[in-house]
Formats: structure tokens, sequence, C-alpha cells
């Protein structure tokens, strides 16, 4: 008998998290194909964009408010990563922070994730940045300026950026990740 009732709320679960994901889908601006957002996952507005292949795990929270937040394809985030595009003025003489409701153009900045990113857990990215295509950014760490191609960064003592392959491996890994989209697009008929 438990086990019977176990396999049924096995089921009703599987339904459940199909159902959230199609949901948090929903919110987005757009998305491509076998995108995955678990539930937990806070999405601020419909200014966010992602590619093919996506992984958003519980704990996500990307906040966008004016600008947009675009992610390519084949992108995984660990758990509790944070997007945020925008950022309160503090500069208004005789209001306090919270009461100030005017936002400037340079207060909202679009975050742009290229092609076959990792983004390990409990990173933060902020306003403006670009992490190019084949980037590792590491747990924890605090992105606030743009990071390029194929670079792996890490926050032991400070930020730490290098690359990930040799210019040599990047040709091959381009080549292959060729390959491998053309395979994704006829298998998935896109």
């Amino acid at each position: 008998m438990i086990s019977f009732i176990g396999k049924i709320l096995f089921k009703l679960e599987s339904y459940k998290v199909r159902f959230i994901n199609r949901y948090k889908l929903s919110l987005l601006g757009a998305h491509g194909i076998n995108c995955h957002i678990e539930g937990g996952v806070n999405i601020s507005s419909p200014n966010i964009y992602i590619g093919n292949n996506v992984f958003i795990p519980s704990g996500a929270t990307f906040l966008s408010s004016n600008a947009k937040i675009k992610i390519g394809d084949n992108v995984m985030f660990g758990p509790n990563v944070m997007i945020a595009t925008g950022n309160h003025r503090f500069d208004v003489i005789g209001v306090p922070m919270c009461d100030v409701k005017e936002k400037r153009e340079q207060d909202d900045e679009d975050v742009v994730i290229d092609n076959d990113v990792w983004v390990g857990m409990n990173a933060i990215i902020l306003k403006g940045v670009h992490i190019g295509e084949g980037c590792v950014i590491g747990a924890g760490a605090i992105i606030s300026k743009s990071i390029p191609a194929f670079s792996i960064v890490t926050n032991s003592g400070g930020i730490n950026v290098r690359p990930r392959f040799s210019p040599e491996q990047i040709e091959i890994h381009k080549s292959k990740i060729k390959q491998y989209e053309r395979k994704f697009k006829e298998n998935n008929r896109i």
C-alpha cells in the first residue's frame, strides 16, 4: 500500500515540476527549447530572454527593471545565482534613498551571457556585464565588469580571471560546438 501511494505521489510531483517549469518559462520575454527553470526561482520581469538548453535551478533570482537579461544557448547556472540589471540612486540630496523613485539611464544596463557558459552557485552578476562565450564563473564570484570569452573567473583573494583554453583549443572547441549545434537542430527540427 505504501509503495502504491508513493508511486502516485511521485508521479504527481513530476507533473507539478513540469507545470512550474512551463509557468516560469511563460514569465520570460522569450525562450528557446529544452529550457528548465525550477520552482523557487524569482523572475522579476518579462525583460528576460533565454536561448536553447538553459538550466536555472532553485534559489536563482533574476532582477530586471528597465534593462534586459539576455542568456544564450547551452548555459547552466548553479543554485542561488543572482543577476541584477539595475541600481538605486544614492545621489539625491535631502531624500532618503528608499524614497528616491526616479531612475537615470545609467541606473539600468543589460546583462548579456553568451553561449556555453557555466555560472557557479551563489555567483552575483551586476548591471552592464557581458560574459563572453565559453566562460566559467566560479562559485561565489561577484561579477561587476565584463568577462572576455573562454575565461575562468574565481573569487579567491580578489577577482582572478584566467583563460579556459589555449587559442588552438578554442578553435577546436568552436568547431566541435558547431557540430553539436547542427545535430541539436536536426534532432529538434529547428
